[in-house]
């Protein structure tokens, strides 16, 4: 076993605790081992406090078991969101090969990120974002083409906006 970084540590905790019904912090320590992480009861109580897990009553299972919330970023936002977030922030779409690049008012580019993101929409691998520019990088299947007319029909300005 050995000392792992803490953001690897911590993901490693995130998986067991959606992959088993750990009651106590202990079984936590076994099964961090049982992966080849090394970690006390101390360090796995702090990562628990800092991923956010509660415990909850789950059926079929005495007592409580750790689970953590969804992290936003794994909350799925609806396509209507999308739509409402590019029709009031985007202000053009540009397109070259298999990007797009997407500009917004200042300091707005994470916004429409952030919903791309979490929308999941088709053809989109993922995105990054400055202040006022996001650069979306669309799958080749859809291409940069296809995904800015996407884009703009959601945003409701046709095929150029």
């Amino acid at each position: 076993m050995s000392r792992v970084p803490k953001n690897r540590r911590q993901h490693v905790v995130a998986r067991l605790l959606s992959e088993h019904a750990v009651t106590n912090q202990a079984q936590l320590v076994e099964l961090l081992g049982a992966e080849g992480v090394d970690a006390a009861q101390a360090t796995v109580s702090r990562d628990l406090e800092e991923l956010g897990a509660v415990r909850v009553r789950i059926p079929g299972v005495e007592g409580q078991v750790y689970a953590i919330a969804e992290l936003p970023k794994d909350q799925v936002a609806p396509v209507d969101h999308l739509r409402r977030v590019l029709g009031e922030w985007v202000v053009e779409l540009g397109v070259s090969g298999n990007l797009v690049v997407v500009r917004t008012p200042p300091g707005s580019a994470h916004v429409v990120a952030s919903a791309l993101d979490r929308t999941s929409l088709d053809g989109v691998l993922g995105t990054v974002a400055g202040d006022d520019t996001l650069l979306v990088v669309a799958t080749e299947e859809v291409g940069g083409p296809g995904l800015a007319e996407r884009l703009a029909e959601l945003a409701g300005g046709g095929e150029a906006l």
